[in-house]
């Protein structure tokens, strides 16, 4: 097992990276003292790991939640689940959430956790590698609206991360390629010999090599960390973390949650932001066409965007999106693979250009 520390003054937590983590109480002892535990996860995790987290938790192991599964069901209904079951058990301040899942799950419980009596701790246990390697650490916490992705929520952090990587053999092959598209991210925002690395170990990690994987993880998580310690609240570095997201977050919110998986609409994104870097001249064509080839072919993603998606509706969704600014959008664009920044000044008439590309992107 490695650990490493998000380093946030008192709130500092660690996150616990390794396999047949379950087995060892010890190491989730010390962060639940006497308080009651209620575990939340979904009806297609549960039957998976409900009963493993139990005996994790021991004596402290008090309930559980059961969510129905899916992006669709990631809203204020699903929190209101939560409340009503820590209401009916007489749940206090000191009860502990754990949140059992990807980052549906993880989101849910963290915003349920932010906002019961203003705030309870809670334990993130994820269960996809997208979750893994970024939505469980950082405090990111929140549900969507029918009008836009994640536009209800809170910073809050957990109490610890519990990064079991054998729950990844369980994992639907769908999710696990998902999950990469926020890998790849890590590599086009800060890290170019990550990036080279995992195309050349692409097919190994989609077959789920236990070695690959975990440095995978680490890298990730180690990235992730030291961001959020530098910007938890999102005010300048942590923002370079949204690449791809504002284009992805669009095409979520305008097909319906839940046709796409976040990271599949992600990879589309991250192809579109670096069509879009190419076409200010900021990116070399080059680069931008590897960047597309990577997600493509190497990783097997479909990069096209929804044909029934229109620059209107795309430009009403990101325009609304919560990393506006003073009415500009927020784009994260690319110089060189590995090397991001923010800008707010984006032509309109170029942008135009990027979301009516279609098959074209990055070509």
């Amino acid at each position: 097992m490695n650990s490493l520390n998000v380093e946030l003054g008192e709130r500092s937590y660690p996150i616990f990276i390794g396999s047949n983590l379950f087995d060892d109480q010890k190491l989730i002892s010390p962060f639940l003292g006497k308080s009651r535990v209620v575990v939340i996860t979904n009806s297609v995790v549960g039957p998976l790991y409900l009963e493993k987290v139990k005996g994790f938790l021991g004596f402290n192991y008090d309930s559980y939640i059961i969510l129905p599964d899916g992006e669709e069901h990631k809203n204020l209904d699903s929190v209101g689940l939560i409340y009503d079951h820590l209401l009916r058990g007489k749940y206090d301040r000191k009860t502990i959430l754990v949140a059992l899942g990807g980052g549906v799950v993880g989101d849910i419980v963290g915003f349920a956790a932010a906002t019961f009596q203003r705030g309870i701790r809670f334990v993130q246990i994820p269960t996809t590698l997208l979750a893994l390697v970024d939505s469980s650490v950082g405090g990111k916490t929140g549900v969507n609206h029918s009008l836009g992705k994640n536009m209800i929520g809170s910073f809050h952090q957990p109490q610890c991360v519990i990064a079991d990587m054998a729950v990844l053999g369980t994992l639907p092959g769908r999710e696990v390629k998902a999950g990469f598209a926020e890998v790849i991210k890590y590599g086009l925002i800060g890290n170019v010999n990550f990036f080279d690395w995992l195309s050349k170990h692409s097919k190994a990690l989609l077959d789920l090599n236990h070695d690959y994987l975990s440095e995978t993880v680490q890298i990730c998580c180690e990235a992730k960390a030291n961001i959020v310690s530098a910007d938890e609240k999102e005010s300048g570095s942590r923002a370079l973390l949204n690449l791809g997201h504002t284009f992805g977050h669009a095409i979520e919110t305008a097909s319906g949650y839940g046709k796409f998986l976040h990271g599949e609409a992600v990879a589309i994104g991250m192809v579109m932001a670096a069509d879009l870097s190419k076409r200010l001249g900021l990116l070399d064509s080059a680069e931008a066409k590897k960047i597309r080839q990577m997600l493509e072919i190497d990783f097997g993603f479909s990069v096209i965007p929804p044909v029934d998606i229109s620059e209107t509706r795309y430009l009403e969704l990101m325009s609304s999106d919560k990393k506006v600014e003073e009415g500009k959008i927020r784009f994260i664009l690319l110089k060189a693979i590995g090397t991001a920044f923010i800008e707010h000044q984006v032509s309109e008439e170029v942008l135009r250009e990027t979301l009516t590309s279609g098959s074209q992107l990055c070509m």
